[in-house]
């Protein structure tokens, strides 16, 4: 995702995400099978690779 014509194409195929062009990632949100959405993205022919999950922090006790 590198501009607003990329965002389009996305929008025209997915219902619920969030774009973040800063950060070159869309994030599906609801009950949805990874490699569905990842093949329908790769219909709009804009590169499409999943990205790694974010690790999670853990509070630290004292």
């Amino acid at each position: 995702m590198s501009c607003e014509g990329c965002v389009g194409a996305v929008k025209r195929v997915l219902k619920s995400f969030d774009v973040d062009l800063k950060e070159i990632k869309v994030t599906v949100r609801g009950n949805v099978k990874p490699e569905v959405v990842l093949q329908t993205v790769s219909k709009t022919g804009k590169k499409t690779s999943f990205w790694d999950a974010e690790p999670e922090t853990k509070e630290a006790t004292a």
